[in-house]
């Protein structure tokens, strides 16, 4: 087989957090006074970090260093408490999971939602499979698209990147496996559309997780 391993995105890719993600940074924005947005509007927000989130969520006028700084605080706060209200694994993400431990792929997750809520959502949602590696963004770690989570995962799993297929949802995925080399997958099923992930890299794109495995075969 010329794969040996799959990771994955999580939001938007494993996980559908829109709702959950939505709510807390629009109580971050309703407790200061902002203007909060539909949900819909967060499948541009989200997916490159918190603090990117509140960036694009804050009102233009309003996104000075030492406020977005504060809010991201916030909503670190209310999102450990509320992060699970409506949180789930996409359908079809339970059988492929299933699927790929029996082709005793190995397992891992990079994510640019900060380290400790990653490993938090995957081990209470995805408890039941195996995950080799699971990197959420850290301090003075370059997040996603920079290659650095890729290239840690794949020292940490003894593999080069092209037995690597990455797996993701939106442009950063994409621009994250084309710069380290690994095959890049976009998903329909999550926060962005075809034309944005095939511009940005994406050589397949799958409408349903059990897609993958015709790729495998």
């Amino acid at each position: 087989m010329r794969f040996k391993a799959v990771c994955f995105d999580l939001d938007g890719t494993l996980l559908d957090t829109l709702d959950d993600l939505a709510y807390c940074t629009n109580k971050v924005l309703s407790e200061r006074g902002f203007p909060i947005h539909p949900v819909d509007e967060f499948r541009h927000f989200v997916g490159d970090g918190v603090k990117m989130l509140m960036i694009r969520a804050l009102p233009e006028e309003a996104r000075d260093e030492t406020l977005i700084g504060e809010c991201r605080k916030d909503f670190e706060t209310i999102y450990r408490e509320c992060w699970n209200r409506q949180t789930v694994p996409y359908h079809g993400i339970s059988e492929l999971l299933d699927s790929l431990t029996k082709l005793e792929l190995k397992l891992a997750v990079l994510s640019n939602k900060p380290h400790e809520f990653t490993v938090l959502t995957v081990k209470h949602l995805l408890q039941s499979w195996n995950f080799d590696v699971i990197l959420g963004q850290r301090e003075k770690i370059p997040k996603k698209p920079d290659p650095a989570g890729v290239l840690e995962i794949c020292q940490k799993l003894g593999l080069t990147s092209e037995k690597i297929i990455y797996l993701g949802d939106t442009a950063t995925d994409m621009k994250t496996a084309f710069s380290s080399g690994c095959y890049p997958v976009g998903v329909l099923w999550g926060f962005r559309n075809e034309k944005e992930l095939k511009d940005n890299g994406a050589l397949q794109v799958i409408k349903n997780p059990l897609d993958l495995l015709d790729l495998l075969n």
